[in-house]
């Protein structure tokens, strides 16, 4: 079942055509990485499946029902998480989830267990100061919290990581894994290495379309190239190395060996040892999300 469906969505900004017909879908609990450059499109995408944009032409369902402008009863089973959240800094953590929850129409002894249930989620349940205080990260995590208040069947995260620290990275991803139990995410990003850890689909936005879709292990089987990345103890040992194998190429010192098969490493492996040539490192590189990215937008 897919929670999320967009349709052949079309969006332009006077002259400017940003979304072009823009089509894929989100799984039931899957982690959606919806993956493009800066000013791709990727935020207005976002704010058409919150009702809060009028599309061109194209259609989007949440949960079966059709999104309209302004008036979407499903959003109630849509959480979102901009990349800059914003607080009353004035409140705590419970005070704010309070707030929010009573907005939300939510009954007050249900609301508490969620309130405590989330903040052990998020990391912040030993926090009692007040939230003007609150780290960059902190408020991330408050924001995730904020979002799955009432339970949403979608959660919607705008740049989560883009401002963070490494440490600050890894709590908002090891959240958002673990939100996955109990909601599906459509999480936006640039950063790729944030999609390969923890996305189970993803779809590359480019030029107002998408270009690439499907889970993380169908699109990796797109570009199965694997090189060998080979460092050798005697530098004098490298034009022998080339001389039998003229694929490689020289860089910084290391041979690469490009598009190499396992007849092709195999076959180097034992070039190597008969003629008793010294390694310092021998490494296969598999093609990853940055390489498929930059060969779809022909980087």
């Amino acid at each position: 079942m897919n929670i999320l469906e967009v349709k052949d969505v079309k969006k332009s900004f006077g002259s400017k055509k940003v979304l072009d017909g823009v089509s894929f879908c989100v799984p039931e609990n899957s982690i959606f990485g919806f993956i493009g450059r800066n000013g791709a499109g990727k935020t207005t995408t976002m704010r058409a499946i919150l009702g809060l944009l009028i599309t061109d032409g194209g259609e989007i369902h949440v949960c079966g029902e059709k999104v309209s402008y302004g008036n979407t009863p499903k959003n109630g089973n849509i959480g979102f998480l901009p990349d800059v959240p914003e607080f009353y800094g004035y409140m705590n953590a419970t005070e704010y989830l309070t707030l929010c929850g009573r907005i939300s129409g939510m009954e007050n002894d249900f609301l508490r267990a969620r309130i405590a249930e989330l903040l052990v989620l998020v990391g912040l349940d030993k926090e009692k100061h007040r939230i003007k205080g609150y780290s960059r990260g902190m408020k991330q995590r408050l924001g995730i919290a904020q979002a799955l208040i009432n339970r949403p069947k979608l959660l919607i995260c705008d740049e989560p990581t883009s401002a963070l620290d490494p440490v600050g990275r890894k709590e908002i991803l090891d959240i958002i894994s673990t939100a996955k139990e109990q909601t599906s995410v459509l999480f936006s990003t640039h950063i790729l290495s944030d999609v390969e850890r923890i996305c189970t689909h993803a779809a590359f936005l480019e030029g107002g379309k998408i270009v690439l879709s499907g889970s993380i292990d169908s699109i990796h089987a797109l570009k199965n190239d694997t090189s060998l990345e080979l460092t050798l103890f005697h530098p004098s040992d490298i034009e022998k190395v080339m001389s039998v194998f003229p694929k490689c190429s020289l860089s910084d010192g290391k041979l690469i060996l490009p598009k190499a098969s396992d007849k092709d490493c195999a076959d180097l492996m034992a070039f190597l040892s008969a003629q008793m040539i010294p390694l310092i490192r021998l490494e296969r590189h598999e093609a990853d999300l940055e390489d498929l990215f930059m060969e779809v937008i022909g980087k």
